[in-house]
């Protein structure tokens, strides 16, 4: 016969076992209008501030420490496993608690009453939201998950002594709590299912406590998504209490368990449908956290952008100010210097001119070179003393150890300074070199004086065309430069070509002409050269290339000088002749220079359309100035028609007899493409044809050219 305490623990069990399956009924309804409503009405907070924090971190400790034991002993294991190093800060959680304790033991109280009676699950969630209405929601979970610890932590403590604690095991026997080792295995997808919830239930609650967090300053509780998100939080906190009311459920109905207990399912499925439930909640909450941390991230870069635009366009004492907010606040103000053997502070730059080099990490070594010679190179006088500063501009979620080793392999040939790490360069530094500055890919070069006034905001393409001349490098400087210039054969090729002055004292006529065709070269060459012998004059011809074709007119410079049909540039002149090219087109529209009044400019962009093209081109030189030039088809026909016009170069000359022989050639039928790569200096709006002088149209290409 059943003694009225074996009856009694056994009631207790069923009861416990009822409680769990009321879930069922529950797990829709909580989510509708009337319950939302029903939630909400319990809520009154008073004002109250509730460090919750500390708290939060003895309950993780409690908890991540008990499950790691529970999969230890499950597992057949013996004795207790110390899962985490624990740094609590004991006067905090004090502090935390002083005037909480009562409220703990008063929930540890409910919970445990209601279980043991067999309490409706919904019915007890209410409960505690009614004895807790005066607390902030964060507070709500914290403190119900307190209790929760403190009777999960306590069970555990019996469980996990009562083999070797006589104290404990009497406690045990009491209670009537079981041999957890002797029932390991059936016990099992209990124990898993309640350490899945216990977990889903500590990662709400941490993101509930993390929404309370984010700084009002960067972002608006009205307003999406943090609005969005506190509409979800009531849902979130009555999910945590009920499932804290099934875990206590789950672990009264281990008291005086029996077979059908111990062998049963039910109970798991129940708490593994409850975690699947919390873990989607956590789901949703971590997502809004995510757009709440980006949208703080992007008022943040907004406050930085606006507060460097104000320092770099506010007159300073010197560089230094501007210099150091170039660098993330938690980065150490390093450089490499300009030899590569130590760190230095950014101090060396004060009060020095310096050509901030932006790139990214496709910089090509020909520009290196080219920035080398002129860095390392004679200066024009004593005062021309500037320094380089590389800031590499990477995109931070594509970096992996290959860009990592570019990154390295090119700051090992830079003779200048350079950052020890792209992402020492501020965010907000990086939104104003884009968006004030247009770098877009091409290298650019901002130029600051000692005071840390812009000067130029890419002054790579005054250097390209004048070198150390154009120092210090400033806006005026280039406009004076250009004021003074004029369509020149040195203005084209530069030093470039060594034997230049030695045939222009000549008097010969100098071609250079490019493309990549090679039965088109050999028989421009070829009739060019017939057609000075019959005029009995000098010529010189030099291969320039195609631009951004490199292997390709590697191999044709190779058949050129083989064949000897002229002279060939190597590749990084052909290289330097392009980019020259483009840094005139792109200094000139910087400036605001209008095609239609601009010979520069128009001959620069009649030989880059030329380039666009598959065709090939010439431009013929006598003198420094006396020039003409034409796509491949007309030049070499004219040359091949040499006969039409022959009598008219005898008497005026081969360049005016050429141009009025070109000058008479109707062409029908073209298609010139200019084509220009996306730059800091600005894309001109109009553009005219070379061949006949009609508006181009434009059109969007995007290329990747891998020889």
């Amino acid at each position: 016969m059943a003694t009225p305490i074996s009856l009694s623990i056994s009631s207790l069990a069923s009861k416990s076992q009822q409680m769990v399956r009321n879930e069922r009924r529950m797990l829709a309804a909580s989510d509708d209008g009337a319950m939302m409503k029903q939630i909400q009405s319990t809520h009154a907070p008073d004002g109250r501030v509730v460090d919750v924090k500390p708290i939060l971190q003895v309950i993780d400790n409690v908890l991540r420490n008990i499950i790691p034991n529970i999969d230890h002993a499950m597992n057949g294991g013996t004795g207790h496993i110390d899962a985490l190093d624990d740094r609590t800060n004991s006067s905090a959680v004090d502090g935390a608690l002083d005037a909480l304790a009562y409220i703990v033991h008063k929930i540890c109280c409910e919970v445990s009453c209601k279980c043991s009676g067999g309490g409706d699950a919904h019915a007890t969630t209410m409960g505690i939201l009614n004895m807790l209405s005066s607390y902030s929601w964060d507070a709500k979970v914290v403190l119900t998950l307190a209790a929760f610890a403190v009777n999960f932590g306590e069970f555990w403590l019996i469980v996990q002594l009562c083999t070797s604690n006589s104290l404990a095991k009497s406690v045990a026997l009491l209670k009537q709590l079981p041999d957890i080792l002797e029932h390991s295995q059936t016990l099992k997808p209990h124990f898993d299912a309640l350490n899945k919830l216990i977990n889903a239930m500590i990662d709400v609650t941490k993101c509930i406590v993390e929404f309370t967090e984010l700084p009002s300053e960067f972002i608006s509780i009205d307003v999406p998504p943090l609005s969005t998100a506190m509409a979800h939080i009531p849902t979130a906190t009555y999910w945590i209490i009920w499932s804290v009311v099934a875990c206590a459920a789950q672990i009264t109905g281990l008291v005086g368990m029996r077979h059908e207990f111990i062998t049963s399912t039910s109970e798991a499925w129940e708490l593994s449908s409850l975690a699947h439930k919390v873990s989607s909640i956590h789901e949703h909450l971590q997502s809004l956290l995510r757009l709440c941390y980006q949208r703080i991230d992007e008022k943040k870069l907004l406050e930085a952008f606006e507060d460097f635009k104000r320092t770099i366009e506010t007159p300073q004492m010197d560089n230094l100010r501007i210099l150091l907010k170039i660098f993330r606040k938690e980065e150490t103000y390093y450089l490499l210097n300009p030899d590569n053997t130590k760190q230095v502070l950014i101090d060396v730059l004060r009060r020095k001119h310096v050509l901030l080099l932006i790139s990214d990490l496709d910089i090509s070594h020909e520009e290196i070179r080219v920035l080398e010679a002129l860095y390392k190179g004679e200066r024009v006088s004593s005062e021309l003393n500037y320094e380089i500063l590389w800031l590499p501009i990477v995109e931070r979620s594509t970096w992996n150890d290959d860009y990592e080793q570019k990154f390295l392999s090119l700051k090992s040939i830079m003779s200048w300074y350079t950052v020890n790490h792209p992402f020492a360069i501020e965010p907000a530094v990086i939104k104003y070199i884009m968006e004030v500055w247009g770098f877009v890919k091409k290298p650019i070069a901002v130029t600051l004086d000692p005071q840390g006034k812009v000067l130029c905001p890419n002054a790579l393409n005054m250097m390209w065309i004048w070198g150390n001349s154009a120092f210090p490098f400033s806006s005026e400087k280039e406009e004076s430069f250009w004021k003074a210039e004029a369509w020149t054969l040195e203005l084209l090729v530069d030093r470039l070509e060594p034997n230049l002055s030695t045939w222009v004292s000549q008097q010969k006529v100098v071609c250079f002409y490019g493309g990549v065709q090679m039965e088109w070269i050999e028989s421009f060459a070829t009739a060019t050269k017939g057609v000075a012998k019959a005029l009995d004059i000098g010529i010189e011809m030099v291969y320039v290339g195609k631009n951004n074709a490199r292997e390709r007119v590697k191999k044709i410079t190779g058949l050129i000088k083989e064949k000897k049909l002229s002279h060939a540039w190597e590749d990084g002149n052909v290289w330097f002749f392009w980019n020259r090219l483009e840094s005139m087109l792109y200094s000139k529209t910087q400036h605001g220079k209008a095609i239609e009044n601009d010979v520069i400019k128009q001959e620069v962009m009649t030989l880059l359309a030329y380039d666009g093209s598959e065709n090939g081109w010439a431009v013929f030189f006598t003198g420094s100035d006396e020039m003409v030039r034409a796509n491949g088809d007309k030049v070499l026909s004219s040359m091949k028609s040499f006969e039409e016009w022959e009598k008219l170069a005898k008497q005026m000359g081969f360049i005016p007899a050429l141009r009025k022989h070109l000058e008479g050639i109707t062409d029908e039928h073209h298609c010139t493409r200019l084509i220009l790569p996306g730059n800091s200096g600005g894309i001109p709006e109009r553009v005219q044809c070379a061949e006949c002088g009609r508006p181009m149209e434009m059109y969007f290409m995007y290329r990747c050219c891998v020889e």
